[in-house]
């Protein structure tokens, strides 16, 4: 089978982003840890090559993503104390995918960074995206009220509160909130990420319906299926289906990943492990 990543594994920031999920998938669950020769194994199965998952593999280590880490006489990598922090975060809005209600209410961040820290201001509006917040205005910034406590804890981590203030409230005037959540977010480009995910996956649910898949098949779809969907929940913060376009397609799309996750989820770990136990972990 032609699997999905064939035609993009060529991308150094795509092969980084597909390191970093072996990793938050079976690297985690092996005590935090995983050989050079496993790394590349795997990664081979994707088609990627050797040297390229190598030099991939160093450039993470030197953003502090990974620690080179020797175990019983085998080179190989483990997550930095920071990284396995914020996978944690991430599994809940990746597999959980929580979506706000009007009830919810709307979490408001209003910062000022003097123009001698211009970096901080960068800095803040690169953690604000990441989260999923819209922009009201220069300096405002919102998002459901659900992701209070994560916004708080990221902002904290990255020594950016001093710079923050945050509310939580309702919308109470003026104007057609409906129309003001268009403006906050881009929701014409987060409908064309989804667009492009259920263009692409649903052919495999479909394949998965007419016959079953190799474990090696499985991995193959799976790891650059999750990766490329790890994204979505973060561009897409939970914004409430009463105030998005009717018949958003964000809802096909997770339910489509859930199937797929289900489905693939399993066999894609076995293969995986197979390959870890026989490379010496």
């Amino acid at each position: 089978m032609r699997h999905p990543l064939r035609v993009a594994i060529s991308d150094n920031t795509r092969l980084g982003q597909l390191i970093l999920t072996l990793f938050a998938l079976y690297g985690r669950a092996e005590d935090n840890w995983l050989s050079v020769a496993a790394i590349v194994a795997l990664m081979a199965d994707l088609g990627a090559d050797g040297q390229a998952v190598r030099s991939s593999v160093s450039r993470l280590k030197r953003r502090g993503v990974l620690d080179g880490d020797r175990r019983g006489g085998a080179a190989g990598y483990s997550l930095t104390a920071p990284t396995l922090e914020l996978l944690a975060e991430g599994d809940v809005r990746i597999f959980d995918r929580p979506r706000a209600t009007s009830r919810d209410g709307w979490l408001v961040v209003v910062f000022s960074v003097p123009e001698s820290e211009r970096d901080k201001r960068h800095a803040l509006r690169t953690n604000l995206t990441r989260l999923g917040f819209g922009t009201a205005a220069p300096g405002v910034w919102v998002a459901p009220g659900g992701i209070a406590a994560e916004t708080r804890h990221t902002l904290e981590r990255r020594g950016l509160s001093e710079y923050v203030d945050l509310f939580a409230g309702d919308h109470l005037a003026f104007g057609d909130l409906r129309s003001k959540v268009r403006q906050w977010w881009d929701l014409d480009e987060l409908a064309a990420l989804y667009a492009h995910f259920l263009t692409r996956y649903c052919p495999v649910r479909e394949r998965m319906a007419a016959g079953s898949l190799t474990m090696a098949e499985a991995f193959g779809i799976y790891l650059p299926m999750l990766t490329e969907w790890r994204r979505l929940p973060y561009r897409d913060p939970g914004i409430p289906l009463t105030l998005l376009p009717e018949d958003w397609n964000g809802v096909a799309a997770g339910e489509l990943f859930g199937a797929l996750n289900a489905a693939l989820g399993s066999p894609a770990r076995d293969h995986a492990l197979k390959v870890i136990r026989a490379t010496g972990r």
